[in-house]
């Protein structure tokens, strides 16, 4: 990857409906020469999607929690991330070192829905020990942007 890929993944993160003229525009490389850069670092796995964040309260998703969730063996782990893979309501789900196994993001219409798939769903699987559950009360930031190490692009011309 180059300083252009950096400027094309910048851009890309804090705009996702920027046009590859308006990339263009930025990098000095012409339309075509943005579009095979995205979709090399679509395909590259680089870029992972693009996509909306969507005010989840203006489409009905008013509920956000967080739910650690503890397996009682290994063995269960392949029937849990099918489980969580298959619900909507699971946003995220980070495997974490500590006390417990894993990490979700829930986002639901409220309350007893978040009940319904916490306990329902999730705690009725096979394995799983213990959840906690914490519920949103405010969210002050929010973002698809992570830190770029600029020390992982090449300078133009460095291979």
């Amino acid at each position: 990857m180059d300083s252009f890929d950096y400027k094309i993944i910048k851009s890309v993160m804090t705009n996702g409906r920027v046009t590859w003229a308006e990339l263009a525009s930025q990098t000095g490389l012409s339309a075509p020469a943005i579009a095979d850069r995205v979709n090399r670092l679509i395909s590259n796995k680089v870029i992972k999607e693009l996509g909306a964040m969507v005010n989840g309260e203006s489409v009905g998703t008013e509920c956000t929690a967080f739910v650690t969730v503890s397996l009682e063996r290994p063995k269960y782990r392949e029937d849990f991330l099918q489980l969580v893979t298959d619900l909507d309501e699971v946003q995220e789900c980070h495997h974490i070192a500590g006390e417990d196994d894993y990490l979700l993001k829930i986002r639901c219409r409220n309350t007893k829905d978040l009940d319904r798939v916490v306990s329902y769903e999730i705690k009725s699987l096979a394995g799983v020990l213990r959840t906690k559950t914490t519920i949103v009360m405010d969210t002050t930031k929010e973002t698809f942007c992570i830190p770029l190490q600029k020390d992982k692009f090449n300078k133009i011309g460095e291979d």
